[in-house]
C-alpha cells in the first residue's frame, strides 16, 4: 500500500547522537531528532534494548523525524547493556532498567531545548516500559502511547497463558534475546573499546529462560512491572493501542475498564485488525491508518495543552471484522469501526450458547494438535495466521451452533464454563471459537487456555484429584468479529496445543466433558448502539522518508519457507520449522552490513507429551568493510522436559574476525512446579 511521505514538515529537523548519564555512572546511547526553533519543545521518548544504530534504525527513521518535524524533540535510547549503551544487560523490565528510565526522563526534561514535559511511546518492549514507567509516575512524564503491550507480565506476555508454559514463545523469545544480548557494540559509535565492552557483556549473560521457568506461578517476580497490580498508580494520560491479531490486545480492554475507575488518568483505547506492528506500517492485516497523526493529537493535547478533540472520541474505538475465509495472510480485512463510551459496554451482552449433545465426551487429543495454530506473534508475514482449522477441529471435540438466521457481532472476551472429569493430576484445556462457512471451511476467531492446576488462581498449584468432577471457567482472547447469517459458530475443545502450550506429564489421558453443564458465552454487541453516532475516521498513513536500507534476501527470493510441517508417518513424529523473519540480511546507508539467520524447530510424538522439544538457532554478523570490522556470533537453545524437570541447554559462541573470543554453554534442570 502507499504510505505518504511529506515533502516538508512544519519544522526543519536536525539529528544528533549523545550520551545520557545514569545514577550509577554509566551512560546510555541516545539519538535525538529536534525541530529547528528557538523555543523549548516537549520531548518524546522511545526506550528499547533493540539497538538504535542498526536493528530499529529503519523504523526509527520513519517515526522520530516525523515527530520532530511537528514540533517535538523525539529521542530513541538504548537500554543499558544493549546496542551502544554502557553497562551490563539485565533481565527484561528489571529495576535497573526502570530506574534508568526515570533518570532519562528527568534528564530530558532538564535540557535547554526541552519544555520540561515528556511523553513516552513504544511497541512491545517499548510499550511495556512506557506503561511501567507511567505507573512509577515520574514528575515530567505527562502522557504515553503504549502499543501492543501488556499490563500483566505473567498471564498476558510471552511466558505463560492460562497458567501454562508458552512453549512457542517463552523459549523462542528467550533464545531471541540471548542472541540480541550477545551482539557487540559498534566501534563506529563507541570507539576502540568496543571489544572489551562486548566481552564484559558476554561474561554477564544469563539466559532469560532460567529465570522465567524458576517462576511458574504468578509471584512477586511477575507482579513487578505489571500495571494490573495497581492501576491507581498510573498518573499520565494513556493511549492504549492493540490489534486483534496481536496476543496483547486484551490489555487495551483492561486499561479502558480499570483506569477510569481506579486511577482517574485520562485514557483512550484503540484496537484495529492489526498484527504486532505499528498501525501505520501497512503490514497485513490492514487497513492501516494515519497513526502518527492520531498520536500527534494525543501529544498536542497532553504536552501542549491544545484542544485537539481527542478526548471527544469514544473511550474505546475498535474494529469489527466481517467474516472471512481462512488464510495465513490478509492484506486487507473488511469491517467497520465502532465506538463505545464506556467499558464494559452497555451495548455488549454476554450471551450463553449451550453445547449440544448429552455426552459425556472423551477429549483425548493427539499431542501435535496445535500445529496449525499459526504464529503467537504475527508480524504481517505470509505464513503468520492460522490456516483452515478443519484438521485441528478433527483433532478436537467440536460443538456447532445451529445455522445462524441473522448476523451476530461479538466484541470483547468470550468465556467458557466446562464440567470436566479428569483421571490424572495435571492437564490443560484449550478452547477455540471458529467461524464455519456453508462450505465447511473453519476460520479461527479466538482461543483460550487453562492449565488445570491453575483453575483456582494463577498464583497457586492445585492438582486435580484423579477421578473427580469439577466445573472450570476461563476467558478467551478478545475479538471483534461478525458471524453472518448462514454460518455456524463452533467451539472446539482439545487437551493439547503444541507448540503453543508445553504439554503436562500424563496429559495424554485427556479428560471427559459433560456438555449438559457446559456453555460458551459470547460478548454479543447490539449494532443498534451505533445509530446516530458519528462515523469513526482516520487519516491515511504518513511517515518520514525511509532510511534506504537494502534487504538482499528479499530481493533475491532466497529465503526459506516461513513455516514448514514435516511428518514422520511411521514414527508418529511431527516437526514444525519456523523462520521468524525478523529482517534477515540488510545493508545500511552508512556501510554497515548486518546478517541475521534464525530457525526455530518444534518436535513432538503424537502420543507422548514427554517427547516435546524446542530448538532455536541464531547466526548474526556485523561488518563494516571500510575499517575491516567483522564480528559474528552463533547461539543454540534447546528446551525439553521429563516428568519432573525442564532441561534447558543454551550455547553462545562469538568471533572477532576469525578469532573466537567467547564460548559458553549453560545447562539447567528446573523443577516442573506448575508447567
Amino acid at each position: 500500500m502507499h504510505i505518504r511521505t511529506p515533502e516538508e514538515f512544519p519544522y526543519r529537523v536536525v539529528r544528533e547522537d549523545l550520551w545520557i548519564p545514569t545514577p550509577t555512572g554509566e551512560h546510555l546511547y541516545a539519538r535525538v531528532w529536534r525541530p529547528v526553533t528557538e523555543e523549548p519543545v516537549p520531548v518524546l521518548l522511545e526506550y528499547l534494548p533493540y539497538r538504535l544504530s542498526d536493528w530499529t534504525a529503519p523504523r526509527d527513521a520513519q517515526r522520530h523525524p516525523w515527530y520532530a518535524g511537528h514540533g517535538y524533540a523525539s529521542v530513541r535510547v538504548d537500554v543499558r547493556g544493549h546496542g551502544n549503551a554502557e553497562g551490563l544487560p539485565g533481565d527484561e523490565y528489571d529495576e535497573r532498567e526502570l530506574a534508568d528510565g526515570e533518570a532519562v526522563i528527568a534528564w530530558l526534561a532538564a535540557q535547554p531545548w526541552s519544555s520540561g514535559r515528556v511523553g513516552m511511546f513504544g511497541i512491545s518492549w517499548g510499550g511495556f516500559n512506557s506503561l511501567q514507567l507511567a505507573a512509577r509516575a515520574p514528575e515530567a512524564l505527562k502522557a504515553i502511547v503504549t502499543v501492543c503491550s501488556s499490563d500483566d507480565r505473567y498471564d498476558n506476555d510471552v511466558h505463560y497463558m492460562g497458567g501454562s508454559v508458552l512453549a512457542v514463545d517463552m523459549h523462542a523469545w528467550a533464545s531471541t534475546m540471548l542472541a540480541f544480548a550477545s551482539r557487540p557494540p559498534d566501534p563506529a559509535q563507541v570507539g576502540d573499546g568496543w571489544r572489551d565492552m562486548w566481552l564484559r557483556r558476554l561474561e554477564a549473560l544469563d539466559p532469560f529462560i532460567h529465570t522465567w521457568l524458576d517462576h511458574q506461578t504468578r509471584d512477586d517476580y511477575w507482579r513487578h512491572g505489571s500495571a494490573c497490580e495497581n492501576y491507581a498508580a498510573v498518573d499520565a494520560a494513556v493511549l492504549a493501542v492493540g490489534g486483534w491479531h496481536d496476543p496483547y490486545r486484551d490489555t487495551v480492554l483492561r486499561l479502558v475498564e480499570h483506569l477510569p475507575r481506579q486511577s482517574g488518568a485520562p485514557v483512550r483505547g484503540l484496537i484495529g485488525p492489526w498484527s504486532h506492528q505499528y498501525p501505520d506500517r501497512g503490514l497485513p492485516p490492514g487497513p492501516a491508518i494515519g497513526f502518527l497523526q492520531e498520536t500527534l493529537r494525543w501529544w498536542d493535547r497532553w504536552l501542549k495543552d491544545e484542544d485537539t478533540g481527542v478526548m471527544d472520541e469514544p473511550l474505546l474505538r475498535s474494529w469489527i471484522s466481517e467474516s472471512h475465509p481462512p488464510a495465513t495472510v490478509y492484506p486487507q480485512l473488511e469491517g467497520r469501526w465502532v465506538g463505545d463510551s464506556q467499558w464494559p459496554s452497555p451495548a455488549v451482552t454476554m450471551t450463553p450458547y449451550e453445547l449440544p449433545g448429552s455426552g459425556p465426551f472423551v477429549v483425548r487429543s493427539p499431542q501435535h494438535t496445535g500445529v496449525d495454530a499459526g504464529r503467537f506473534f504475527p508480524f504481517g508475514n505470509e505464513a503468520d495466521l492460522p490456516p483452515d482449522q478443519r484438521e485441528e477441529d478433527g483433532r478436537s471435540v467440536c460443538f456447532d451452533s445451529a445455522v445462524l438466521d441473522g448476523r451476530v457481532e461479538v466484541l470483547g472476551r468470550p468465556r467458557v464454563r466446562l464440567r470436566l472429569t479428569c483421571q490424572v493430576p495435571r492437564g490443560q484445556v484449550v478452547a477455540r471459537v471458529c467461524d464455519v462457512a456453508p462450505d465447511g471451511s473453519s476460520t479461527l476467531v479466538t482461543r483460550g487456555v487453562l492449565n488445570l492446576s491453575a483453575r483456582h488462581g494463577r498464583d497457586r498449584v492445585v492438582e486435580w484429584e484423579p477421578g473427580a468432577t469439577e466445573d472450570v471457567g476461563f476467558e478467551l482472547n478478545g475479538i471483534g468479529h461478525a458471524f453472518p447469517a448462514g454460518h455456524r459458530i463452533r467451539i472446539a475443545l482439545s487437551s493439547a496445543y503444541w507448540p503453543w502450550i508445553w504439554p503436562q506429564p500424563g496429559s495424554e489421558a485427556g479428560w471427559v466433558l459433560d456438555p449438559s453443564h457446559s456453555t460458551l458465552e459470547l460478548p454479543v454487541r447490539n449494532p443498534a448502539a451505533d445509530e446516530g453516532a458519528p462515523a469513526i475516521r482516520f487519516g491515511e498513513p504518513e511517515q518520514a522518508e525511509p532510511l534506504g536500507v537494502r534487504y538482499p534476501d528479499a530481493e533475491t527470493g532466497t529465503q526459506r519457507p516461513e513455516r514448514r510441517v514435516v511428518r514422520d508417518v511411521a514414527a508418529g513424529r511431527w516437526r514444525l520449522e519456523v523462520d521468524p523473519r525478523y529482517g534477515g540480511t540488510r545493508i545500511y546507508p552508512d556501510g554497515l552490513e548486518f546478517t541475521e539467520n534464525a530457525l526455530e524447530t518444534y518436535v513432538i510424538d503424537e502420543g507422548d507429551p514427554l517427547s516435546a522439544r524446542a530448538v532455536s538457532e541464531w547466526e548474526v554478523g556485523l561488518r563494516r568493510p571500510a575499517p575491516g570490522w567483522h564480528a559474528r556470533l552463533r547461539t543454540r537453545s534447546e528446551l525439553r522436559a521429563d516428568e519432573s524437570d525442564f532441561i534447558a541447554v543454551n550455547e553462545v559462541t562469538c568471533w572477532d574476525g576469525e578469532t573466537e573470543v567467547f564460548s559458553r554453554t549453560w545447562e539447567r534442570r528446573i523443577r516442573r512446579t506448575a508447567g
